[in-house]
């Protein structure tokens, strides 16, 4: 993964699925009830693992039990640690479709005095095409949970997602709960948070671009409330508290200046009553040229500047994370952020911030287990983005650190190795599942690029593609009739088009590309028999441009003119002389039998405007078209795209795809459906969004999943398996690749 291609493109799970979900309607006026019966079939579901692959933007021990930690993300949930298994759980894959802005999580706290009490806030995006905000609470440590839907919008995956924990069990009393909102000040919550209120006498007026509260943390029996729409000034406030519960005050004597403009997280230290803030000049992850840390002693309001290395110069970046050893006093460590230069690092005081020394330095670490994590000599090596950074309370060299793309560990402050089994968080744009060959899986991400899984219990072991690496990929495909021949596009530092001769194993860069496709690669297309490739071109902001073709494995291109511009171009499976796309802006399905160079319309009158749609061909057919399109239900051509009929079955179809047929009682492939492929669908049959199976060409469904797998918004794409019946690939939009079994 290039940093410098992330940092600037914003290419990693949280930023881009922001940008991708901007320009998706996403289902918010038609409510679905929940499913209340098992699936039936029944199926196991779980992760294809990767490890990993987002923004970790929190991570929580809990103060009164060993071994109990809580992780939270921007886009995919929140995660319990399981000290026994040395994994993480997810907790919120019960959320569904119609809540799949619930997932990018907020905040989260633990109640010190009962141990298996536990809080979320949950809300992605506080943008006016986002729903509210809601927050779960839990008496079992996430097991079940009560829900309580609030009238504010939360941020999870917004600007200053990495800040401290919004949210805060009271320390005088476990029933009253804070919440520090974006947008709309200090709520509270009486009664454990089954309600919720403006706190009328918070001092501080939140803007409507500004950050609001960013962190809330316990001081003994007070309250400290961080102010992120400060301007930095001398007059500026940006660190409140209150000592009752009910009055709130400007604490005196702050830190001002560029450096300190926006306070990003605190920690207490209890034993010598000093407060530790880190500053930055931007809310981050990204966008941070400056900042500070700074102590605060508690009992005479005195500061001291404990800035372990001025931002200066070349050298730019602000502050995180920061934590203190609950065991040593005047022990703390705090993390620089968006630093590129240097890189950024963990540093350590044993000494109250007099002096530092960078973790980074002596830093071994161990990727094995997640050989994507290993870019090279020229990459960050101590990751990214760090904000996230906690200290075990029982073991003072026991601590960890999220990052733009895993989650490091320690327990000796030398040796490093993620720390991340169970967690899973890429944002995955397409899945292929091939016929033949090592791998049953081949995916492309938003976050990582593509990978060849040659094991679904294990991370790839070579990792993302390389020769070049993709930031973010946006187009895979495998030649039907010769599926060593794969192709993949995305955005890349050294070309932004690759092909693989060995079915996605290793790759080559193409000779050539189009001079558009460095700054908007789109979806990519392979004929049957991998001799012409289509190549189409969308800006990330929506900006659609002439595709292109190539008859020599990108040696050279054409523009094809006759191609809708911005369509996702679908090869014939059967015949390699045809080629299809659908133009969702007239409702038109275009056809080519010119291998590319030439598309004329077919069909039209098809559903036009929706802003998210597939077009799919049947495998091993020719002319066999399936047409997936949102709310407008599914339809099907059999005569390559000249016409179209309405399939009635279901009445919402998200994403479609295709595995290995059933068998009939007598042995034969094809049960009901005549050697038909299974259909696997995310869409609605009835008053719920669900994964789908067909057995008989969309005559009837079967749900495969249900109440408790569900994983927010999954309507990028889904694969089943072509050699093993019954088994799908599933595309999220934050908790990675599920796959399920019939079992």
């Amino acid at each position: 993964m290039h940093a410098s291609r992330l940092s600037r493109r914003a290419v990693l799970a949280g930023t881009a699925a922001a940008a991708a979900l901007t320009g998706v309607a996403l289902p918010q006026g038609r409510a679905h009830a929940a499913e209340v019966t098992a699936a039936t079939p029944s199926y196991r579901w779980r992760n294809a693992v990767i490890g990993g692959t987002g923004f970790i933007t929190g991570v929580l021990f809990h103060p009164a039990v060993r071994g109990l930690a809580y992780a939270r993300t921007d886009i995919g949930g929140a995660y319990r640690w399981d000290e026994r298994a040395a994994r993480w759980s997810p907790l919120t894959d019960h959320l569904g479709w119609d809540d799949w802005n619930l997932l990018g999580v907020e905040s989260l706290a633990v109640d010190p005095a009962h141990p298996d009490r536990l809080y979320l806030a949950l809300g992605t995006y506080a943008q006016s095409w986002a729903g509210n905000g809601a927050v779960l609470r839990s008496e079992d440590r996430g097991a079940t949970w009560t829900r309580t839907d609030l009238t504010v919008k939360l941020g999870g995956n917004e600007d200053g997602r990495g800040a401290g924990e919004r949210l805060l069990v009271d320390p005088r009393d476990s029933g009253t709960l804070w919440l520090g909102t974006r947008h709309d000040g200090l709520l509270k919550s009486s009664d454990r948070g089954a309600t919720w209120a403006v706190v009328s006498g918070f001092p501080a007026t939140a803007s409507a671009s500004g950050q609001g509260v960013t962190f809330l943390v316990a001081v003994g029996r007070a309250v400290y409330a961080g102010w992120g729409d400060g301007d930095g000034t001398a007059t500026a406030v940006n660190l409140y508290r209150t000592t009752d519960g009910t009055t709130w005050e400007p604490v005196p004597g702050q830190p001002t200046g560029t450096s300190a403009k926006v306070p990003i997280r605190a920690a207490h230290d209890r034993h010598t009553r000093e407060l530790y803030v880190t500053y930055a000049d931007a809310p981050g992850p990204n966008g941070q040229s400056a900042g500070s840390v700074h102590k605060l002693a508690t009992a005479t309001d005195r500061w001291t500047d404990v800035t372990p290395v001025q931002p200066g110069g070349s050298d730019t970046f602000g502050y995180g994370g920061v934590a203190v050893d609950a065991r040593r006093a005047g022990t703390v460590v705090v993390s620089s952020n968006n630093r590129w230069a240097e890189g950024d690092t963990v540093f350590r005081s044993t000494d109250g911030g007099r002096t530092w020394a960078s973790l980074k330095d002596v830093a071994v670490f161990d990727v094995s287990e997640t050989p994507f994590l290993d870019w090279g000599e020229d990459q960050p090596k101590f990751g990214w983005w760090i904000q996230a950074l906690a200290l075990d309370p029982y073991d003072s060299k026991h601590l960890v650190y999220g990052t733009g793309a895993t989650l490091y560990g320690t327990r000796d402050l030398t040796h490093w190795a993620p720390r991340i089994r169970g967690l899973e968080e890429t944002s995955v744009i397409q899945l292929i599942s091939p016929p033949v060959g090592e791998a049953h899986l081949i995916s492309a991400s938003r976050d990582i690029g593509v990978m060849y899984h040659e094991r679904l219990t294990a991370s790839p072991s070579r990792g993302m593609a390389t020769n070049p690496v993709f930031g973010s990929a946006t187009g895979l495909a495998q030649a039907a009739a010769e599926p060593s021949y794969v192709v993949r596009s995305g955005w890349g530092d050294h070309g932004n088009g690759a092909c693989s001769h060995d079915g996605g194993r290793t790759w080559a860069p193409f000779t050539a590309q189009p001079d558009i496709a460095k700054n908007a690669p789109g979806p990519i297309a392979t004929s049957a028999d991998g001799g012409t490739l289509l190549w189409s071109f969308v800006h990330w902001d929506g900006t659609k441009y002439a595709a292109h073709r190539s008859a020599d494995n990108g040696a050279t291109w054409s523009e094809v003119s006759s191609f809708p511009k911005g369509a996702t171009p679908v090869a014939d499976p059967a015949d390699p002389t045809l080629f299809y796309a659908y133009d969702t802006d007239t409702g038109t399905l275009y056809a080519s039998t010119d291998s590319g160079l030439s598309f004329t319309a077919r069909a039209g009158g098809l559903p036009s405007g929706d802003s998210q749609f597939q077009l799919v061909a049947a495998p091993g057919r020719s002319g066999d078209l399936w047409l997936s399109v949102k709310w407008n239900g599914l339809y099907r051509s059999v005569d390559g795209g000249v016409s179209f009929s309405k399939v009635a079955s279901c009445w919402a179809s998200y994403t479609l795809g295709f595995g290995k047929a059933a068998e009939a009682s007598d042995g034969v492939e094809g049960s009901g459906g005549a050697g038909y492929p299974a259909i696997y669908q995310v869409g609605s049959t009835g008053t719920v969004t669900a994964v789908h199976r067909s057995d008989d060409e969309a005559k009837t469904w079967v749900r495969i999943n249900d109440d408790r797998h569900q994983w927010g918004w999954t309507g990028q794409s889904i694969a089943g398996d072509p050699r093993v019946y019954g088994r799908v690939y599933l595309a999220t939009n934050g908790r990675g690749i599920q796959y399920g079994e019939q079992v």
